[in-house]
């Protein structure tokens, strides 16, 4: 059998009784938000991240954070405070259960100058 073929359209009409309103909360970008968490370990101080999607890979990166000493909270703002991270060894058993490859680019400690995996 084959597949039906899907031609590309230039619009759509839309026809109703009713007018369409209000608005769609939009979340941040899995990505660049992992990206931003990763690089709170190098930030002095504590780091306050919003809109941060509340997806299994964003809560995975949560977790690597507190293995590696970071002090995390997320109530509404995501706010990690890397002042007592002890290590620079991710653990692989959860850095392997994240789907985005760029979550893998971590940031050298400016102190240790390393990074690597702990497996």
């Amino acid at each position: 059998m084959n597949a039906p073929t899907i031609h590309p359209v230039d619009r759509f009409l839309v026809t109703g009784g009713a007018r369409l309103s209000g608005s769609v909360p939009i979340a941040g970008a899995k990505n660049s938000a992992l990206k931003l968490m990763a690089a709170a370990l190098l930030a002095p101080g504590r780091t306050a991240l919003s809109n941060v999607p509340r997806i299994q890979d964003c809560l995975t990166m949560v977790e690597v954070l507190q293995q590696l000493g970071a002090d995390v909270a997320w109530e509404d703002d995501l706010m990690i405070d890397a002042g007592d991270v002890l290590s620079v060894e991710a653990p692989y058993e959860l850095v392997s259960r994240m789907r985005a490859s760029s979550s893998r680019s971590w940031p050298s400690s400016p102190t240790s100058g390393m990074r690597r995996w702990r497996e």
